[in-house]
């Protein structure tokens, strides 16, 4: 079993992106933008996540907000004085794999996840980060070995003074916030199956709503919404078969007719290849309150080799529109027909107002996994815009007539033959790693990936629990020979304001401020502030180990300004050092020893928090 989760953990989802664009700079913000927060409506207990346009200091779920924004008011910390920012605390976790979390923050306390073994750390504020309390849901052992891509956690939510975090094995889990005392326990994946749970869940009315991972080991995707109070299954909705379990009715009204039609979780694929179909839910929700619909996109088809599985493939890689109460679709949108490279959809919808031909349009922005920037009409699902943000040989474009991603025939992947140079690789343009949208600067931030791939299909057998792939792939740097970006994206104008180039992919994600400063982390460790309407450095720190989580800023119980963030290699690319693999391995991690030769030289294992804050 070992072998076989040293072998996954290159399976998961990466990014690769180039922008053939120099010297670009940002020359400040001259339009107006309509504010992107709306007000939560309904009637469940306070959530702060529900009230992001007043600013409360608070970080309550790793997104911050419903909207997907990871944006924060605060602005102590500003351009003009994060130069000056210094280690206020720092706490180890204990554990040393990939640290993909973000710390939630309410009140004077700080809530930290930790991969396998899925500790909940309570940090008490009002004492440089003193243990306050821990809670241990002692995940099962084996279900390491189907973590696709490392043992990784992306965080707990707070809501009515309860905790929510999902484990490997497919708990999700509620801690009472004050005593860390479980509440409640629910099962809902099946390690035997190859299902295991990495997201960050998200509470929406009283529901706590969380799906599984396992794409690469020919899992059913779902996503399912638990009662919060006492953790009993509301709803359960499958990204594939029959409508009835897919919770497609009369109210589901998808914009482009390819999407439109009855049974087409069934139709479009072979005969019972649905039911180990992937389609599964491991990013990210997002949440509108105005329309009262959760956002969110799925997973690879089962078995990456497409020609192994003829067909759309519908629900994979497809953005849901449903009703938080009853799972209900109203619309979908499949990004990715017929997913040739697995380019999972699973990244955030981040939930903006914007300008588009001289009118405000209610949308979503989804940095596509792959390679496209989508703007989309959030209560219809038309694609409005869809822009390359990398460089790109896998597409030809979105046809915004049809919806459909037009691919380039010349990179099609073919049983036993090796096609060559396919960007973005299987790991997307922008993998898990979430961006953060300021509505000061109207620019999205992008952390992501500049790589290019090789890619043989191979024949694949279905066996409950193992994987089931069907794909070799060799990874390497685009155009230019940095691995990684980190990019400004207007959305409006479809380009980029400005772009910082690494050396390294840029895995972690990032977080903007009403101080006009963006912070993200490098694989080598660097903890970056740029300026946001330019992208000039202007301060940076070297942790102890390379950087994947998320980071956040906060107010202090003392009034002051913090930022915090989770060092710890690992993850599907950083797993090469979390793993020991053998770096002169070319398919060491499913591909990235090509890649990612050197990540060995420049660092090490880890697993702490750092806290920082002005003097």
């Amino acid at each position: 079993m070992e072998s076989i989760r040293y072998k996954l953990q290159t399976i998961g989802l990466i990014a690769t992106a180039f922008i053939s664009v120099t010297q670009l700079t940002c020359t400040g913000d001259k339009r107006a933008r309509p504010g992107m927060f709306l007000e939560m409506t309904g009637k469940v207990a306070p959530n702060p996540a529900a009230m992001p346009q007043s600013e409360d200091g608070q970080w309550p779920m790793s997104a911050k907000n419903y909207q997907n924004t990871r944006f924060s008011g605060l602005n102590e910390i500003n351009t003009s004085n994060v130069g000056q920012l210094k280690v206020a605390w720092t706490f180890s976790t204990g554990v040393d794999r990939g640290q993909e979390a973000a710390p939630i923050v309410v009140g004077d306390t700080m809530y930290v996840v930790t991969p396998f073994p899925n500790i909940l750390y309570a940090l008490d504020l009002k004492n440089n980060g003193a243990l306050k309390w821990k809670y241990e849901p002692n995940p099962e052992l084996a279900s390491q070995g189907v973590a696709c891509c490392d043992t990784v956690n992306r965080g707990a939510v707070f809501d009515s003074g309860k905790l929510f975090i999902n484990t490997l094995d497919g708990n999700t889990c509620a801690v009472d916030a004050a005593t860390g005392k479980q509440v409640w326990k629910t099962k809902l994946g099946d390690i035997n199956k190859g299902e295991s749970i990495t997201m960050s869940p998200i509470v929406v009315k009283g529901k706590v709503i969380v799906g599984n991972a396992g794409g690469e080991f020919g899992v059913r995707g779902w996503i399912a919404a638990l009662n919060e109070n006492d953790g009993s299954v509301a709803w359960k909705a499958y990204n594939n078969g029959p409508d009835a379990d897919v919770l497609i009715g009369t109210n589901f009204h998808p914009f482009y007719q390819s999407d439109q039609g009855k049974d087409l979780g069934l139709s479009s694929w072979p005969p019972d290849q649905w039911k180990i179909g992937g389609g599964t839910v491991w990013g990210w929700v997002s949440y509108d309150p105005d329309s009262d619909l959760i956002y969110y996109g799925t997973g690879n088809p089962g078995v990456w080799n497409p020609e192994l599985r003829p067909g759309d493939n519908k629900w994979s890689c497809t953005i849901f529109a449903r009703k938080p109460d009853t799972g209900e679709a109203i619309w979908a949108y499949q990004v990715n027909w017929h997913d040739l490279y697995d380019h999972d959809e699973v990244n955030e919808n981040v939930v903006v107002d914007l300008p588009i031909n001289g009118q405000t349009r209610k949308v979503i922005i989804h940095p596509g996994r792959n390679g496209y920037m989508y703007v989309i009409d959030r209560t219809t699902g038309q694609v409005l815009s869809a822009n390359p943000f990398v460089y790109q040989t896998a597409a030809k474009g979105v046809d915004l007539q049809t919806g459909r991603l037009i691919p380039n025939e010349e990179k099609e992947p073919h049983t036993g033959k090796v096609i060559r140079e396919i960007c973005p690789i299987s790991a997307g343009a922008k993998d898990w790693q979430p961006t953060a949208y300021s509505p000061q600067t109207g620019l999205l931030y992008i952390p992501h990936q500049n790589l290019c791939m090789d890619y043989e299909g191979t024949e694949a057998n279905y066996i409950a629990g193992t994987p089931y792939v069907g794909v070799n792939t060799k990874y390497y740097a685009g155009p230019g020979g940095n691995r990684g970006f980190f990019t400004a994206w207007d959305p409006i104008t479809g380009a980029p304001a400005w772009q910082i180039k690494e050396n390294f992919p840029v895995w972690s994600g990032t977080v903007a401020t009403a101080g006009d400063v963006v912070f993200y982390g490098t694989m080598e460790g660097w903890f970056k502030a740029v300026n946001a309407k330019t992208g000039d450095l202007l301060w940076q720190f070297k942790t102890g180990s390379g950087i994947i989580g998320q980071p956040v800023t906060y107010r202090g119980p003392d009034g002051k300004q913090y930022v915090a963030v989770l060092s710890g290699i690992g993850g599907w690319p950083g797993s090469l050092v979390a793993g020991d693999l053998d770096a002169d391995d070319d398919t060491a991690a499913n591909g990235w020893g090509s890649a990612l030769r050197d990540l060995k030289d420049v660092t090490t294992k880890g697993g702490t928090l750092y806290v920082f804050s002005l003097p």
